[in-house]
């Protein structure tokens, strides 16, 4: 069997196989088929330059695809959090500080600017149960439809 598989395995049947697992990535939870989908392409690769017996082909597809996973879950992927507030408009929101640039004195509702764009908008409508200068910080503690609920900060 090995000396059918040294006489037949080509350099391309690793590139092959390397771009079957990454796509099966697609449909795998966990992120792990792809480190063994680059391990082959690299494979293919390496097989390009130097040729090497099957045993020894799969033992380095081994060891480089577990050293990835390894890399993966030990060193990249705790770095790697998701810093978006994409669907989390409420915690987005909720504790942030902004400056009033509307007042709501004599109306229901003012207007206010955070330093820095929150959930793609910088300037947010705001109710507060007490009238607020402007100019004065506020601080959300609360979403109402599409208007922040305030309290002077």
């Amino acid at each position: 069997m090995l000396e059918w598989l040294n006489t037949h395995i080509a350099y391309w049947h690793w590139l092959v196989l390397g771009l079957l697992l990454i796509t099966a990535e697609i449909f795998v939870s966990g992120f792990i088929l792809f480190w063994f989908g680059l391990a082959a392409l690299f494979m293919g690769v390496l097989l390009l330059a130097v040729g090497m017996p099957i045993t020894l082909q799969l033992l380095f597809w081994a060891g480089l695809s577990v050293a990835l996973v390894v890399l993966w879950l030990k060193y990249i992927r705790p770095n790697w959090k998701d810093r978006t507030t994409s669907g989390m408009a409420m915690e987005a929101l909720t504790g942030q500080v902004g400056s009033v640039i509307e007042s709501n004195i004599g109306r229901s509702r003012g207007r206010l600017r955070f330093p820095a764009p929150i959930l793609g908008e910088d300037e947010w409508q705001f109710m507060s149960t007490s009238e607020v200068a402007v100019g004065v910080r506020v601080k959300v503690i609360n979403i109402s439809g599409n208007t922040l609920v305030v309290s002077p900060h």
